[in-house]
């Protein structure tokens, strides 16, 4: 079985772009149903966070109306209650070594746009992941994180990689709208990445050779499932 290193955003609130801060953290939903199906196919997750943090949940993806039922959130929170032990003492992230995982998990939720888009560790991990081929799989806002990995010249490591990601239609539509501080969309094409998207709000996952990708909360069971599949290969 395989060992799969899942990183956590620590922030818990977004600067707006009128200069707000709106609470965030990691979108409950994602971080769930991405561990509990990679957990019950027999592999290891071990969580890390930027300094060690435990994560905050984004209270909104607990709503019945944002998780898709009272039964949904429901399940999510008891799932988030039933591995509280290993939220509340992650991995320090500077302190990950890749060389002792097979996959790096990246799910969303707003907190990414605040620490992970910027963080050297997450830059430094997702680099020496991808120049070893291990499996990466970012989803909803977790591509965010992909921003922080650059080569020694300041290249993109994933231009040129096709991906998917929270839509920009998904952001005003559903997400935080017009105020939002910058649309992960957008800055991930600027930086030469191939963006593929699906309908909004329904499963779409995307491979690009050890990269996977989900669009929106709405993928993290089939990202998870696909993290498998390519482990087995």
């Amino acid at each position: 079985m395989a060992n799969i290193l899942m990183v956590v955003s620590a922030a818990d609130s977004l600067t707006m772009k009128d200069g707000s801060e709106h609470p965030t953290g990691y979108w409950a939903e994602e971080l769930a149903e991405s561990h509990r199906v990679l957990r019950e196919a027999g592999h290891t997750v071990r969580i890390a966070t930027p300094g060690g943090v435990k994560p905050t949940v984004d209270q909104v993806s607990l709503a019945p109306e944002s998780a898709g039922s009272p039964e949904k959130a429901a399940a999510f929170t008891q799932y988030i209650s039933f591995i509280d032990a290993e939220l509340s003492s992650p991995l320090v992230l500077a302190d990950a070594d890749i060389s002792e995982y097979d996959a790096v998990v990246m799910p969303g939720g707003h907190g990414p746009m605040a620490d992970l888009a910027f963080d050297k560790d997450m830059g430094r991990l997702l680099t020496e992941a991808d120049a070893a081929g291990k499996i990466i799989a970012p989803f909803c806002h977790g591509p965010a994180g992909l921003l922080a990995a650059e080569s020694e010249d300041g290249t993109f490591v994933f231009a040129g990689r096709k991906l998917t990601v929270f839509t920009d239609e998904e952001e005003l539509n559903g997400g935080t709208g017009e105020n939002t501080p910058w649309f992960v969309e957008d800055v991930l094409r600027t930086k030469g990445a191939e963006i593929e998207t699906g309908p909004a709000w329904t499963s779409y996952v995307v491979r690009d050779r050890n990269l996977i990708s989900g669009q929106n909360p709405q993928s993290s069971e089939d990202v998870a499932k696909a993290v498998i599949s390519a482990l087995a290969e």
